[in-house]
């Protein structure tokens, strides 16, 4: 069989199975049965697939993510996520859409001490969104924020995605994740601005409301006791793996215990929250575990059957450009954006992109922050966006889908924006990283 039918075959396959809705973990669960039979010698291909399972199962390098998901799921669940909301409310003045502002920030510093985009979404939806809405504010400016600051989380360490991609892709885990912040930091200020001076134009969309002034201790109170202590937290992982002091993994297990530490010095991590974390951490990670138990299987088989070397040489014989050639393959990942998950994208691209990029010597913390941006913005992108979803989910029923599609546009335009500045000028991701470094 041709390396051209093998990729039909595969890829196609794959995709196939992923637009009919099966779940990854199937989907790719039964590529690999037809393609171990076909490429890895029937039975025995099918002791390989569970040799590969156990091996990827046990990579140490993807010990972070449940402890990523853990700091995220305790944060949640005892309730200190609402004092930092409070915190930061306390310290923005009275300016053009003022809660859509302390979403931008509140949702940053979630960012930094949450591994995931779904559960930040949803716990600013839930707490904030009827709180906006109640003051009149417009759905589009109430909603947008929230589902753009969610997918920020994504380039903001601790990330379990960006953990994923690095051990998917082979590119170091602690630097791509150090490589993030520049980026998330300047969208997150880019949110602000736009906020800002959108409501200037035309303050309907957020009308002005009275607040509480607060002086002296009573305004920073919240902010000391709570956000700095939880802020501290990202500079304890950063700081762990950037120093060398730490691998990303121990760094993670650090962020956890002082996360779980801190909620039981706050006198909020009772057992029932425990339990709830805990349970939430499982399932979270169970899925993304199952998921890498076809990824490396499906990987082997694709280059044993000559369909990686088969596309990358045909994709080199155009005499295409490096720059063409990058831009092609970001393209391609905003285009499987609107159709599939972020974890689909990981598994069907990187056996052909990871080689691509390897020959053109391209930087690999570059390439990774900008394959990271470009899963961020397939969680915001119609008709799919798993963001857009998850808000549908927690918003009340005046919030209608026409209203979370039209709000999130203008952020996916400032997405698109950023990644267009990370291809001029690659300092942007890589300049953090090598400091650090």
């Amino acid at each position: 069989m041709s390396w051209q039918w093998a990729a039909i075959l595969l890829l196609g396959g794959s995709t196939v199975l992923l637009f009919a809705g099966i779940p990854v973990a199937f989907s790719f669960l039964a590529i690999n049965i037809v393609g171990a039979i076909l490429y890895l010698g029937g039975g025995f291909g099918i002791e390989q697939i569970v040799r590969n399972s156990l091996v990827a199962v046990a990579n140490f390098s993807l010990s972070p993510i449940p402890l990523f998901v853990l700091m995220g799921e305790v944060l949640f669940h005892t309730g200190l996520a609402l004092k930092v909301i409070e915190g930061i409310e306390r310290l923005i003045k009275q300016v053009p859409g003022r809660l859509s502002v302390v979403a931008v920030v509140a949702g940053t510093v979630f960012s930094a001490i949450s591994g995931s985009t779904i559960a930040t979404t949803a716990m600013l939806g839930s707490l904030m969104l009827p709180v906006m809405l109640s003051r009149g504010y417009h759905p589009t400016m109430a909603a947008g924020p929230i589902m753009a600051i969610g997918a920020v989380d994504m380039l903001i360490p601790p990330s379990a995605l960006t953990v994923l991609l690095g051990s998917l892709s082979g590119i170091s885990i602690s630097k791509l994740l150090i490589g993030g912040v520049v980026p998330g930091l300047i969208l997150s200020v880019a949110f602000v601005a736009y906020i800002v001076v959108r409501v200037m134009l035309d303050p309907k969309l957020a009308p002005a409301t009275e607040i509480e002034e607060r002086h002296g201790w009573a305004k920073y109170e919240l902010l000391v006791i709570y956000v700095i202590p939880l802020i501290s937290i990202f500079v304890v992982v950063v700081g762990a793996m950037s120093g060398g002091i730490a691998t990303p993994t121990e760094s993670a297990a650090l962020g956890a215990i002082a996360t779980m530490g801190l909620a039981a010095a706050y006198r909020a991590l009772s057992l029932d929250a425990l339990i709830q974390a805990l349970r939430g951490t499982v399932s979270i990670s169970a899925m993304i575990l199952f998921i890498i138990l076809g990824a490396t299987t499906f990987s082997q088989i694709l280059s044993f059957s000559g369909a990686t070397e088969g596309i990358v040489s045909a994709i080199f014989a155009q005499g295409l450009s490096p720059n063409a050639i990058l831009f092609g393959m970001l393209a391609l990942l905003i285009f499987l954006g609107v159709f599939v998950d972020q974890v689909s994208m990981m598994l069907i691209t990187l056996p052909v992109f990871m080689p691509i990029v390897q020959r053109l010597d391209i930087d690999l913390i570059w390439f990774g922050v900008l394959y990271l941006i470009c899963m961020q913005l397939g969680l915001l992108l119609p008709p799919h966006g798993l963001l857009l979803m998850t808000m549908k989910g927690v918003a009340p029923p005046q919030v209608t889908m026409g209203h979370i599609f039209q709000a999130i546009v203008p952020y996916v335009a400032m997405s698109l924006v950023l990644l267009i500045a990370l291809l001029v000028f690659p300092i942007v991701a890589t300049w953090l990283p090598a400091i650090l470094g």
